[in-house]
């Protein structure tokens, strides 16, 4: 099953608000259909998926900086 931008905007948000974990949204990165980025979006969704791999499961303080701003990119297209 894939996860559409959408679907990880809505993520995004939820971890934000400390409802969805490290593990989740790594998940959802991996299943995320690509397709419809634009190389902006991409770009942004592989920089998040790189500090969730330096962040492990439970480490969030590195990684709302990156979150917000790939939360912007995938909003805003």
């Amino acid at each position: 099953m894939s996860t559409s931008p959408d679907d990880l905007v809505l993520l995004l948000s939820r971890w934000l608000a400390a409802h969805a974990g490290n593990d989740e949204l790594r998940r959802s990165i991996a299943e995320l259909d690509r397709s419809h980025l634009e190389p902006e979006q991409a770009e942004a969704v592989e920089e998040l998926r790189a500090e969730l791999d330096l962040a492990g499961s439970s480490g969030r303080s590195g990684l709302q900086m990156v979150v917000r701003e790939t939360l912007e990119a995938l909003a805003l297209g």
